[in-house]
C-alpha cells in the first residue's frame, strides 16, 4: 500500500504540462519579436510598486510610444539568445521589468522620469542595439531629444532658408510696386 500524497502536493496531469509548455514557448517567441524589433530595451526593478503605479507605467509609456512587460526572467534569457540585446541577460535578476520601443529615446525618458517620482522604481541598465547601458547611459539617452523633436527641428531648418529665399525674390518686386506707386500718387497730385 503506497502512503496518500499530502493535499498541498498537486501532480500536473501530461495534457497540462503540455498547455503549459505551449504558454511558455509562445512567451519566449513573443520575448524575441520584441527584442529584434525593438531599438532600445530599459531593465527596471519594479519591487512595491501598487497596481495603480504600473498601470500609470504602462499608461505614460504607450503615450510615448513605448510599451512595458513583466517576463519571467528565465523565459526572457531564453528569448535574448540570438538577440541584440542578450547583453542584457545579466540583469534579469529579482522582479524586473522590460520597457522597450522602437524610438531609442521614448522608453529610456519615461523610465527615468517615473523613476525620478518613484523611488521603488529602480533602472538597472539596459541595451541600445548590441551595446549595453548602465543606468547613467539610459539617464543620458533620456536627456536627448526625441525622434519627433528631432524631426520638427530639421523641418523648421529646412523650411527657413526656403522662406528666406522667398522673402528675397518677393522684395524687389515689392519695392518696384512701391515706387510706382509713389510716382503715380505724386503725378494725381499735380
Amino acid at each position: 500500500m503506497q502512503p496518500a500524497a499530502p493535499s498541498s502536493v498537486r501532480t500536473a496531469k501530461p495534457k497540462e504540462l503540455a498547455v503549459d509548455r505551449a504558454a511558455k514557448q509562445d512567451a519566449i517567441t513573443e520575448l524575441n519579436g520584441v527584442f529584434k524589433a525593438s531599438s532600445v530595451v530599459v531593465v527596471a526593478h519594479y519591487s512595491g510598486l501598487t497596481v495603480a503605479q504600473m498601470q500609470q507605467l504602462r499608461t505614460q509609456m504607450r503615450q510615448a510610444g513605448a510599451k512595458v512587460k513583466v517576463a519571467k526572467n528565465r523565459l526572457a534569457k531564453i528569448a535574448l539568445k540570438d538577440t541584440d540585446a542578450a547583453v542584457i541577460s545579466d540583469l534579469l535578476k529579482g522582479p524586473t521589468v522590460l520597457a522597450y520601443s522602437g524610438d531609442p529615446v521614448a522608453a529610456p525618458k519615461v523610465a527615468t522620469d517615473f523613476a525620478k517620482a518613484n523611488e521603488q522604481f529602480v533602472i538597472l541598465g539596459g541595451s541600445m542595439g548590441k551595446t549595453a547601458l548602465d543606468p547613467n547611459a539610459v539617464k543620458a539617452l533620456a536627456s536627448l531629444p526625441s525622434l519627433d523633436e528631432l524631426r520638427a527641428k530639421i523641418v523648421g531648418l529646412i523650411q527657413a532658408p526656403a522662406t528666406k529665399i522667398a522673402q528675397l525674390t518677393n522684395a524687389p518686386a515689392a519695392k518696384v510696386a512701391r515706387v510706382v506707386q509713389a510716382y503715380s500718387a505724386k503725378g494725381a497730385a499735380a
